[in-house]
């Protein structure tokens, strides 16, 4: 079965997702477009010969769309998430789900009602093969009961739109979920510390930032958050157990011996470091719609869960308070853990 996908949103994700579903995933084909830059679909849709459709409603209608891709502006979100639950079609949507838990939550509710999982979040780290390794490791229990969780989010730099609350919000969220995922736990308080500023940000900035979780079971983990460290994309991660450590490795990098000096390769963005975890994730996406299988990747619930820790980061950091999460009970549709 090839899966007819409509894709909401052309802007670059929009637009990069489309040329994966074309050229490197199988099984799919990208049917129709909309945006509201309506040049913007059009020029995105002739490239793979798609429909244009004024708006998000009249294409997730469609009966040539069996799928909603959803990639627009963070606000929308929410609408076109429920408005493909009500049609009964499987949804992709870029994070956030919602940039509100209220927001969230209505369509952890509608998805509920429908009885079948058809939401999934792009938190695509989930798909990385190192943090899939990781979490083999963890799960296994070879360095016994997790007790902390050491982070690093660093970007060369960022553009002068970023702005203070992104550092949670865009940056960190991503660690938010994979953590989640990663120690099958929930984070229940949130703390922000901020230590000298790099004199490279724009002046509206706060940065680094140092965000400091614990979770439910009382496992402890700093993430420190710095966009403008000049030198690369740099991921890091290390777990410490009772009996041992599991560290993320480095993307894959060969060693140059030169003008007496040993270097190594740093990435200069998040779209090279995490291009194979994309996708993995879209292959995966598809294979299930394809087989009427319902969404196995980050559900609704996990978007709700990403969107209340990270506006609760966003808090600690203007209070200067440790706050708690304030989460709403799991739903057993959602199954256990994190």
């Amino acid at each position: 079965m090839t899966v007819r996908v409509g894709v909401i949103g052309a802007g670059w994700i929009g637009r990069e997702h489309i040329r994966r579903l074309t050229e490197t995933v199988t099984g799919a084909r990208v049917t129709a477009v909309s945006d509201i830059d309506v040049a913007r679909a059009e020029e995105a849709a002739a490239r793979v010969g798609a429909r244009v459709f004024a708006n998000g409603a009249g294409l997730i209608a469609a009966d040539d769309v069996d799928a909603v891709l959803v990639t627009s502006w963070g606000p929308t979100h929410a609408g076109h998430v429920l408005d493909a639950i009500a049609a009964g079609k499987p949804v992709f949507c870029e994070k956030p789900l919602a940039t509100t838990a209220e927001d969230c939550l209505r369509i952890v509710e509608a998805e509920t009602a429908h009885g079948v999982r058809l939401v999934q979040v792009g938190f695509m780290r989930r798909y990385d093969a190192g943090y899939r390794r990781m979490k083999q490791i963890v799960d296994s229990g070879r360095i016994g009961e997790p007790l902390m969780v050491h982070c690093a989010h660093r970007n060369p730099t960022v553009p002068e739109s970023y702005r203070t609350d992104m550092a949670a919000l865009d940056s960190a969220v991503h660690e938010i979920d994979v953590l989640r995922w990663l120690l099958d736990d929930e984070i229940v308080s949130a703390q922000v510390v901020l230590p000298r500023s790099t004199s490279k940000r724009h002046p509206h900035l706060k940065d680094p930032q140092i965000m400091l979780f614990e979770t439910a079971k009382g496992i402890r983990i700093d993430l420190e958050v710095f966009v403008n460290c000049r030198y690369g994309y740099d991921i890091q991660c290390e777990t410490v157990g009772e009996e041992g450590v599991v560290r993320l490795p480095d993307p894959a990098a060969v060693g140059v011996r030169t003008a007496g000096q040993h270097s190594t390769e740093v990435l200069a963005d998040w779209v090279g470091r995490f291009a194979d975890a994309f996708d993995t994730e879209f292959r995966e996406w598809i294979a299930d719609v394809a087989a009427g299988n319902e969404a196995t990747g980050p559900s609704a619930w996990d978007g709700y869960a990403a969107t209340v820790i990270s506006n609760a980061t966003v808090e600690a950091r203007k209070s200067g308070r440790i706050m708690t999460t304030g989460m709403k009970p799991r739903p057993a549709f959602y199954g256990g853990g994190a």
